[in-house]
């Protein structure tokens, strides 16, 4: 006998026959435990909106409560907090159910990230807030944090990551790629290693972490064919993903099936936890192999699909991050409500898009106008809080009254000291200004081109250094005339040379030849050293290739493929003053153009290349190259709070802001830096017959979007592809000593990616002095990445957190210094290690270390916070 289920499923009925008695299991099944994990991978946008995905999260959590009502040992594990939380703004119900559910144990959060993001690319910042809005609102909610990481779709995993899961309460790592043919990763299970010593318990899941909706019979023998077998008992994950949809009927009951059968060994409803739990408990940790770097390599072409995205997220950091500082100045030194709400939601916008479909540039072309719109958002709020905070700052500085002039205050959002061009705009000075400082000292300036082109005699425009104190402010004066009286003293040291030509731009440290022909270097000379890293060199500076490869990448090792170079058709000198010169180089391919203006600055270490890409190629690739004279070149990579070297072979890696090549020239030590503010696509190339070694930054492809191979294109087909039009970013190039840690390339990269702002200012009294300083960290190895309000505590005026990084792989002391409270950390850091610091405002109470979540290290989080009456 037998009885009849039916299920609909796929449009067809099923029939299950019925299995032993429920206990019974065969003596000769295999003596193992696979613990099955039902979980529902849950993209919420990649090939449909965002708006499909919020209704599909209501869906499929609905079909997991009705899963457990009817099989009361099914286990439901839950990641992407993002999905909570639109869930519990739509349908209250169902989010009761949910809270009883994991009330019981058997809803598993994991996870504990807003969404799971692309793990390469975001700021180390940006993974701190997956963390801590991710478990603060399940701690709030739910009254339970996650203690494993779940990342189970991102394409790659960048080494820093143990780190920040361990500072986040996590002690174990569960994904999916990159999977055994693509990584020399051997294994399922391994401790994985970050730089700074932190280790988690990190899972390979074997072939797949969703599953069709019927019999799990293939999914557990494909997972077992691919599995350490020395671990004994596994884990294997089931349900309906991508789309959501979760576990289904069938699939339970065919766990329940062959668990009775013994085909695979004990199947068990399970949890990462409880797997996690299990397998300490029962191997030799010890034992266990250690993986010491990041886990890469799986579509490498998401590294560089959609500019736009990847422009927006990196500009949307730090302006955020900037936000957090200045909110915070303006909570102690006037009062200013903390906008703890308000940045939330901007944060909350930003994490949402770093999604690993939407950051990676695999989503489809609509999905990319609801990501500018949600940017903007965060940006525009940003914006908002610093507008305000800068202007009842300026309300309060002594500006005494100078008949002519117009006072112009400039703000450094970076706590340590920064010297820098300000571009500004004025009116009402026909005769054109120069600039002093607040005591009358004349500080280096020049005329440059007006943003507005209009009849109006009195715009114009000037760019002046500014050198501006930590965290803080400084005054200048706009006086009439391009000249100053002779008599004008320089603020500081007098400017150091600086000529301009068609062919070469010189100051006081550097001197850059270019070929007019090619439009690119022939020679960088350090005058500190002697060295040109750059002079004998040979390759070309741009590579336009034919790119066939899909959206993602797929299979793709390397984008260090041959190419055409554009072709140079015009360079213009077109500034050469006091403070800077520009020269101007403009090429061509194709429909495309690429003008980059090489910039040096007297007295400047480096020089900067600001670049404007019109792209009307289709399915092609840009790669602009630096091509060096280095011997037994090292690569450097920077990473998410780290460093990490690579080798020279030209495979396409993904970074954060800067990469490194150093070596020898002549048998002296030397190197050069490449850092930008849009891109994350990199190789480094060893030297062959026709070309010097070389750092690569693939600037933009345009394949189709979401376009996934094997899916052949129509030849007669109409496509979108992706980048056509303009894009602008700029890089600077930093030649060194052959140590990139003396020339703070973390530091510049920050200055590069969000520069100090200026803004106009009246006559006024005021209690405040000419400049000043609100947080130092001393500018040395150790850099503070955020200053900001506590999530905790009063809303209003919450105590201060500092988090800083060590930035050089190596030991160091540091004093952040925090005159806004007049109070110090002073701190020993080991080699990359992130520590956070909550500083209460009443100088009685002591300096707090609290984790990446705020809480405090020894403590835990705090028995009430904002999270939790909210949640009441």
């Amino acid at each position: 006998m037998g009885r009849r289920d039916r299920e609909h499923i796929g449009g067809a009925d099923r029939m299950t026959p019925e299995f032993p008695a429920e206990g019974y299991r065969p003596l000769a099944a295999r003596k193992r435990t696979l613990h099955m994990v039902g979980n529902s991978h849950l993209d919420p946008v990649w090939l449909w909106p965002w708006q499909e995905g919020y209704q599909e999260a209501r869906a499929t959590f609905w079909s997991a409560i009705h899963r457990m009502e009817e099989y009361p040992d099914f286990v439901f594990t839950c990641d992407q907090i993002v999905l909570l939380s639109w869930v519990e703004e739509q349908d209250p119900e169902l989010f009761e159910q949910i809270r009883k559910r994991v009330a019981e144990g058997r809803w598993v959060m994991a996870g504990g990230w807003w969404v799971e993001p692309d793990c390469n690319m975001p700021g180390g910042e940006s993974f701190v807030r997956q963390g801590l809005y991710g478990q603060r609102y399940l701690r709030s909610r739910f009254g339970v944090t996650a203690s494993v990481g779940m990342n189970v779709d991102p394409f790659g995993h960048n080494a820093m990551l143990p780190a920040i899961l361990r500072g986040q309460g996590m002690d174990s790592y569960t994904f999916l790629r990159p999977g055994p043919h693509e990584s020399d990763l051997d294994g399922t299970a391994f401790w994985w290693e970050a730089p700074d010593g932190s280790r988690v318990l990190a899972y390979r899941i074997p072939f797949e972490y969703c599953s069709p909706p019927g019999d799990v019979a293939h999914q557990t023998e494909k997972a077992l064919g691919q599995l350490d077998r020395s671990l004994g008992d596994v884990m294997i994950f089931y349900g309906v993903g991508n789309h959501g949809g979760g576990p289904t009927k069938a699939n339970i009951e065919s766990i329940h099936r062959h668990d009775q059968r013994g085909s695979y060994g004990r199947m068990i409803m399970s949890s990462p936890a409880r797997y996690f739990d299990e397998l300490i408990a029962r191997v030799d940790a010890a034992r266990l192999p250690v993986w010491r770097d990041d886990l890469q390599h799986h579509a490498a072409g998401c590294y560089s699909s959609h500019s736009g995205i990847k422009q927006w997220v990196r500009r949307t950091q730090a302006a955020l991050l900037s936000a957090e500082r200045w909110a915070a100045v303006g909570s102690v030194t006037h009062g200013l409500e903390y906008p703890r709400d308000e940045l939330g939601h901007a944060w909350k916008q930003l994490l949402f898009n770093q999604f690993h479909d939407v950051l990676p540039g695999s989503a489809i072309e609509p999905a990319y106008d609801d990501a500018r719109d949600q940017l903007g958002e965060a940006v525009a709020i940003a914006k908002r809080i610093i507008t305000r905070v800068h202007n009842v700052i300026a309300r309060d500085v002594e500006v005494a009254f100078e008949d002519g002039s117009q006072p112009v205050l400039v703000f450094n959002p970076h706590p340590w000291p920064v010297t820098t061009d300000v571009e500004l705009q004025y009116g009402v000075q026909p005769a054109g200004v120069h600039v002093v400082d607040a005591d009358g000292g004349l500080t280096p300036s020049q005329p440059t081109q007006s943003v507005a082109t209009t009849n109006d005699k009195g715009r114009g425009a000037v760019v002046f250094r500014a050198e501006l104190p930590p965290l803080g402010y400084r005054l200048y004066r706009l006086r009439p005339g391009l000249e100053a009286p002779a008599t004008t003293r320089w603020s500081g040291a007098a400017p150091g040379a600086l000529s301009a030509s068609e062919t070469v731009l010189e100051n006081d440290v550097l001197r850059a030849e270019i070929d007019p022909s090619t439009g690119w270097l022939t020679s960088l000379l350090d005058k500190r050293t002697g060295v040109d890293v750059v002079a004998g060199a040979t390759g070309a500076h741009t590579q336009v290739s034919e790119d066939p490869t899909d959206t993602w990448g797929h299979g793709v090792v390397s984008y260090a493929w041959p190419g055409e170079a554009m072709r140079t058709m015009r360079v213009v000198l077109r500034e050469s003053g006091p403070e800077r010169a520009r020269l101007r180089v403009e090429r061509s391919w194709g429909r495309s153009t690429l003008v980059e203006e090489l910039i040096l600055r007297q007295g400047a270490d480096e020089l900067e290349v600001r670049v404007t890409l019109d792209w009307r190629e289709q399915a092609h690739l840009l790669k602009l190259r630096f091509p060096v004279a280095l011997m037994d070149p090292r690569a450097t990579y920077e990473i998410p709070f780290g460093t990490l070297e690579r080798p020279v072979d030209g495979a396409e890696e993904p970074g954060q802001s800067w990469v490194d090549l150093t070596g020898t020239v002549g048998g002296t030590a030397a190197g050069l830096a490449v850092v930008n503010n849009a891109k994350h696509g990199y190789d480094v190339s060893p030297a062959d017959a026709a070309a010097s070694p070389s750092i690569g930054v693939t600037a933009v492809r345009s394949p189709v979007y979401s376009w996934h191979d094997p899916r052949l294109l129509d030849p007669d087909g109409v496509y979108s592809f992706q980048d056509q039009g303009v894009q602008r970013f700029a890089y600077l190039l930093v030649p060194h000593a052959g140590d990139w840690r003396q020339v703070g390339l973390v530091r510049r990269a920050a200055e590069l990616g969000s520069a100090p702002l200026a803004m106009l200012e009246s006559f006024h009294s005021g209690t405040l002095p000419p400049a000043g300083s609100y947080a130092a960290d001393g500018a040395g190895q150790v850099m503070v990445t955020a200053v900001k309000g506590w999530e905790d505590g009063d809303a209003d005026a919450p105590d201060l957190v500092v988090r800083a990084v060590e930035t050089t792989g190596a030991p160091a002391t540091a004093r952040l210094g925090l005159p806004l409270l007049d109070r110090v950390v002073d701190a020993e850091f080991g080699p990359y290690q992130i520590r956070t610091f909550r500083v209460p405002r009443d100088a009685s109470r002591p300096i707090v270390e609290v984790d990446l979540l705020e809480w405090d290290v020894d403590g835990g989080p705090p028995a009430s916070s904002d999270d939790d009456e909210r949640a009441s």
